[in-house]
């Protein structure tokens, strides 16, 4: 729903948002790809072009063609073409870098199935899109109570008004096929709207609902990210990750789509590695891939038998020595090579600021003079109370 900012002049028509977008409601510039065409001139004789991007609730976006020539900007409120009636959404993009996203996407300027702009949205149409919207929350709790009534496996996760309130959308996650005809008489019958049904999947749920993850920011999938690449275990064997499904699965309880993130990064420094399931074979013995460090290009081998002890060498000390078993050649020992790669592990620093103190923040006891005094004078009247014995009687 919009917030204060977003809302409209003495004439009825939007002023559009006046935070430009950061006020964090889900009608204002969430999702908005950062138009960097803007203050780009087109050359002579070219025309703009006329598709606008338009944004509805919780980041579904269309793109619509402007076929009336009228002059938007980014957060205008406007009415679209529906397949019946028309919705209501806000402007998040437009210009040239409209016509990089239409074919990124690869949606076509052509076609019988295209979608237009009739106007700006008026002060009737606004006011009917909030009272629908109001009705949303409620309509969702009745909704997840009749599924449970007819007692269906599915979840009702969010429900959208259409902009002139003829139509409601229901998404819903599942992991099987159900059968919902029954369900939509019974929401056809309390509603009294046009009902569709939309099968989401568990991460759309999440960039819908939006949330907090793991690492303390907003959700990737509700904020910024468009596309919701496939993850794989694999992913976070390359990155040496524990394979613990608690960690690895974000909230819509898929893998984590961050995982993909830094995966290039480890391929690329994995490509001077040799593969771990390479024995190296020595006069010794033949040594066994116990660890990598990615990064510092270092591996650990250990002799069979001997599996406490482990042998640091360099990748290249690796490949050349799985270069020279190739050749029925075997080393004297893995001590030659990790000899070079002891580290001292003697530590040398100086008392800066007292950061070798591990106790410096640690409140010094404070002396009670009053508490030692009093102690004190107890002590001495014992000593007066105690009877003195005589000189004579003591000789």
């Amino acid at each position: 729903m919009a917030c204060n900012s977003c809302s409209t002049g003495k004439d009825g028509q939007p002023k559009g948002c006046k935070n430009n977008g950061t006020c964090g409601t889900d009608s204002c510039n969430k999702l908005t790809v950062f138009d960097w065409l803007a203050n780009m001139s087109l050359p002579n004789g070219e025309k703009p072009f006329n598709w606008i991007e338009v944004r509805f609730k919780n980041g579904r976006k269309n793109y619509y063609k402007n076929t009336e020539n009228l002059t938007l900007s980014i957060g205008d409120v406007v009415a679209t073409q529906a397949q019946s009636g028309h919705d209501i959404g806000m402007v998040t993009l437009a210009g040239e870098l409209v016509r990089v996203q239409m074919k990124r996407k690869n949606i076509t300027t052509e076609g019988d199935d295209i979608l237009k702009i009739y106007r700006k949205a008026s002060q009737k149409d606004i006011d009917i899109w909030q009272k629908a919207r109001d009705k949303e929350e409620s309509m969702k709790v009745k909704a997840r109570q009749f599924a449970i009534d007819l007692k269906l496996q599915m979840k009702i996760s969010d429900i959208e008004f259409q902009g002139d309130a003829s139509k409601a959308t229901f998404y819903y996650t599942a992991e099987e096929r159900v059968d919902f005809r029954e369900l939509i008489k019974v929401f056809a019958r309390e509603f009294r709207t046009r009902i569709e049904m939309k099968q989401v999947g568990f991460r759309q749920e999440a960039a819908r609902l939006g949330g907090i993850g793991s690492c303390g920011r907003e959700l990737c999938c509700s904020t910024w990210l468009t596309d919701f690449r496939s993850v794989s275990t694999s992913a976070a064997r390359y990155q040496q990750l524990s394979l613990n499904p608690q960690k690895l699965a974000g909230q819509c309880g898929k893998l984590k789509c961050c995982l993909n993130y830094e995966l290039d990064t480890y391929l690329d420094a994995l490509k001077d590695f040799p593969k771990t399931d390479i024995k190296l074979k020595t006069e010794k013995g033949t040594a066994v891939c116990q660890k990598t460090d990615i990064f510092k290009g270092h591996m650990w081998y250990a002799y069979e038998g001997e599996w406490m002890n482990w042998h640091k060498i360099t990748t290249a000390q690796a490949n050349e020595i799985i270069e020279a078993n190739k050749k029925n050649k075997k080393i004297a020992s893995l001590e030659e090579y990790a000899s070079d790669l002891i580290e001292d592990t003697k530590t040398e620093f100086e008392n800066v600021v007292g950061q070798d103190s591990l106790t410096r923040f640690d409140s010094p006891k404070r002396y009670n003079k009053r508490k030692n005094n009093k102690s004190r004078n107890n002590r001495n009247r014992k000593n007066k109370r105690k009877p003195q014995k005589n000189k004579n009687e003591a000789k």
